[in-house]
Order: structure tokens, then C-alpha cells, then sequence
């Protein structure tokens, strides 16, 4: 057990039966009553963000969760396939876990787990911006020159998005898996 007293940025808590995780905190001390907390919360399992005050002192159950790296193998029916990078101890994990990025996701690349204490898993973390090549796209044309053309452009995953006309078949991209926009091109 914990109180409001020991709230910094990151730390996960049990509120409302679920998990949450604390964005920001701000102790507040008004001319008149007594002193409160204002607080950030960001669910783990949901992603939504909600406010929410808490009486100074007042108890909250903090959860202890551990960070570990592993390697993204392959997909399967039911779900994706992970490797431990320490023990190479293999899982399956369910794709709802992953978010909307898991479509930007290519073979040996490096995700983490956010796991209780039972090892329990909580959510996933995929990188924010991932390198992938392009494989087929139509071709742009001189002139096809208006501010902010955007063309559909289809990665090697299989992941389609929106890419300017310059972009050919077989460029670089880093690409937004929060997003799923086009960041930039990269130099091969």
C-alpha cells in the first residue's frame, strides 16, 4: 500500500479494478480544505486517459510490473509469436494486445512486454517508428505537383498507407506505427 505522498510519473496503480499508470500529478494546496492531488491517469489496457483527484494521504494499491524484451518471430492464427531474448522461450500473444501498429510489425523486430507479478501480460510495446521497404506502389508523374499529394503505397508487411508522389517502389521508409502515417524517406 502506497499514498498519494509517493505518486511519481510511471507509477502503476489499481484504481476502479483496473490498471493505470500515471501520466502527470500535481499537488495541490488551496487558502481553504484540505490538500489534494490532481492526476493524469492512462489506463494500460484500454489506452484512455482520464482526471481524476485524490485527497492528500489517501491510500492507492500500487502494482509491481516488470519490463522484458523479446523478438517478434511470426503470425499465426491466434496471435502473434514472441521469443524471450534472455531464456529464447517462445509465446503466443493475443493481436488486440498489439494496438493498430501491429500491421507495421516485420519479423526480428524488438517489442516489450509489460507484465504483473504473476506474469500476467499487460500490454505491448512496439517501437514508435519502424524502417520498412516499399514493395509495390503506382508511379508518380512530373508535374503531379500540388501541395501535399499523397499516393496508396503498400509496405512489406502487407500494410498499406499514404506516401507523397515521390515515393518509388523499393525506397526506405520510416513510418509512424502510432499513427500509421509516413514519417520520411531514409537513405538506403
Amino acid at each position: 500500500m502506497a499514498d498519494t505522498s509517493d505518486f511519481r510519473n510511471g507509477l502503476i496503480i489499481k484504481f476502479k479494478n483496473d490498471l493505470f499508470t500515471i501520466i502527470e500529478f500535481q499537488h495541490v494546496k488551496p487558502g481553504k480544505g484540505g490538500a489534494f492531488v490532481r492526476t493524469k491517469l492512462k489506463n494500460l489496457r484500454t489506452g484512455r486517459v482520464l482526471d481524476n483527484t485524490f485527497r492528500s494521504g489517501e491510500s492507492v494499491d500500487t502494482v509491481r510490473v516488470e519490463r522484458k524484451k523479446y523478438q517478434f518471430l511470426y503470425r499465426e492464427s491466434s496471435g502473434f509469436v514472441l521469443m524471450d531474448n534472455e531464456t529464447y522461450e517462445q509465446l503466443t500473444v493475443r493481436e488486440e494486445l498489439f494496438g493498430s501498429g501491429a500491421k507495421f510489425l516485420k519479423e526480428s523486430e524488438e517489442v516489450e512486454l509489460l507484465l504483473d507479478d504473476q506474469d500476467n501480460i499487460i500490454s505491448v510495446d512496439i517501437p514508435v517508428f519502424v524502417y520498412l521497404k516499399v514493395t509495390s506502389t503506382e508511379p508518380g508523374f512530373r508535374g503531379d505537383t500540388a501541395t501535399n499529394v499523397m499516393k496508396p503505397a503498400t509496405l512489406e508487411t502487407g500494410a498499406e498507407i499514404q506516401v507523397p508522389l515521390f515515393i518509388n517502389e523499393g525506397d526506405l521508409l520510416k513510418v509512424d506505427t502510432r499513427s500509421g502515417e509516413y514519417a520520411e524517406r531514409v537513405k538506403n
